[in-house]
């Protein structure tokens, strides 16, 4: 079983890679995201949608919207918040390398981390294929991720955060295959259980990121450093990119 597989992790993380805030702050990332490709209206594939917060708010604005996840435990939250915010979103559960739908989508996001999971840099480019194909013509992409070049600054090997509800989560990081990958151990410590778990997954730099996009045949890329739209530069926060289907 592979990390992203492993439904005890999402369940026992999820509090803290989710917490309420973050939940919230959708509706303005999606605001932001609208602003970056000038769109109104259309068709929204929201691939590793994890609890649906971005899905749910695109469908919130009149969007048609599905969201992919490959994790039942987070689709089941994707659908709460939908019947909560009373959004209508088609929730499909499958694995970003297989989900394709040719020429259907007018907007496909991959938002908060959710690319590179995979060994071999091919089934990253399996999905960027799917993404290309699954996109009409002229349809935009938007990945958010952390860039290679964030890391390599802001890089530290062991931190740690206590919550309200008492746990400790520490976070341990190694940079593994000459910088392809970065592997974290992060440890649980809540009322006297200790639960360890341990995932990788491949970081590209801006310029490989572009490269493997244009590969898979996307064209008109740009780089920013957030969703602000701002320089991708020294003070960068994210590696955000955006490519349109010719």
């Amino acid at each position: 079983m592979e990390w992203y597989e492993n439904e005890q992790f999402w369940r026992d993380l999820y509090p803290y890679m989710f917490p309420k805030e973050r939940i919230r702050n959708a509706l303005e990332e999606v605001e932001k995201i609208l602003g970056m490709v000038d769109m109104k209206e259309g068709h929204v594939l929201d691939m590793a949608t994890g609890p649906g917060r971005h899905a749910v708010r695109f469908a919130k604005k009149g969007f048609t919207v599905t969201g992919v996840d490959k994790s039942p435990f987070l689709l089941e939250h994707a659908r709460a918040l939908a019947k909560e915010e009373e959004a209508v979103v088609e929730w499909v559960e499958a694995d970003m390398r297989e989900f394709c739908r040719k020429d259907t989508f007018d907007l496909a996001l991959n938002l908060f981390s959710s690319f590179g999971f995979f060994d071999n840099e091919e089934e990253d480019f399996l999905v960027l294929q799917n993404l290309f194909a699954s996109l009409r013509k002229g349809g935009i992409i938007v990945m958010d991720t952390v860039g290679k070049e964030i890391l390599a600054r802001n890089f530290k090997q062991t931190i740690s955060h206590r919550y309200e509800d008492g746990a400790l989560l520490v976070n341990r990081h190694e940079i593994v295959d000459e910088w392809r990958r970065i592997r974290n151990e992060w440890v649980l410590v809540k009322d006297g259980d200790v639960r360890e778990y341990t995932f990788h997954f491949r970081c590209y730099s801006a310029k490989e990121l572009l490269m493997l996009l244009e590969r898979a045949g996307f064209r008109q890329t740009e780089v920013f450093g957030s969703l602000d739209m701002s320089p991708y530069d020294e003070k960068a926060k994210r590696l955000v990119v955006t490519a349109r289907k010719p």
